[in-house]
């Protein structure tokens, strides 16, 4: 079990980054989407879609590409990118989680040992209110889908009884799912790619950025900074 490892509030988090973000001149505009992108020599111009349908054009001399599953799509759309930043594949590794009916004799988080299958193994984790939950398994999917399975209880099960062996049985409820972007398979995770022009144009690629991103996210800003200056 891991008896230091913190918890927090991740939407709280996010809000208070977005405010400090703001702060400084940042804008946040959701529901946009991308249809082209291309370098040029006064800089990267993107065709945006408001979710009105509404298009317009934004030029930049920086482009921070951290799309999460789409990056890699984002990334072989930009015209003038050099084909060494754009990956050829992407991969959806899904993780499903459990909520238990009975409450977890429990007090710290408990990771496995994983194994070579390329995930960390169902491990317990609590948030901020105290509640457990068991997950993520790995799932390879070929489309979005954040359902849970409820039949991929029973391997749940089997893999929460080696460290809770007396896990009552049909006591496991479907929770929720994440997906895991990958660029391989199964691969590593944390490929942060950056492409300097000669004019002054600078493109970087936060790609396979998986859950320990959100745990590193101050880093990854900060390295991040680096490269731009």
């Amino acid at each position: 079990f891991s008896p230091s490892t913190g918890v927090i509030d991740s939407y709280t988090l996010m809000q208070s980054l977005l405010r400090d973000a703001e702060a400084a001149g940042a804008m946040l505009a959701l529901q946009n989407t991308v249809n082209t992108a291309q370098i040029m020599n006064d800089g990267i111009i993107l065709e945006l879609t408001e979710r009105n349908e509404e298009k317009h054009k934004v030029k930049a001399k920086k482009l921070i590409n951290s799309a999460g599953l789409n990056a890699p799509i984002l990334a072989r759309g930009i015209q003038g990118l050099p084909n060494a930043f754009k990956p050829r594949n992407n991969y959806l590794a899904k993780g499903n989680y459990f909520t238990c009916r009975e409450k977890p004799p429990f007090r710290h988080l408990i990771y496995p040992v994983p194994q070579n299958s390329g995930a960390l193994g169902i491990h317990l984790t609590l948030d901020v209110h105290g509640h457990a939950k068991f997950g993520p398994d790995l799932q390879w999917i070929d489309t979005e889908s954040y359902d849970v399975d409820p039949q991929r209880a029973d391997a749940f099960s089997a893999a929460i009884r080696k460290y809770w062996p007396r896990l009552p049985d049909n006591s496991l409820i479907p929770d929720y799912a994440g997906i895991r972007p990958k660029i391989q398979r199964p691969g590593g995770d944390f490929c942060i790619q950056a492409f300097h022009s000669t004019i002054g144009i600078t493109y970087l690629g936060l790609l396979a950025i998986e859950s320990p991103g959100l745990t590193a996210s101050l880093a990854i800003a900060e390295y991040v900074r680096q490269l731009l200056l």
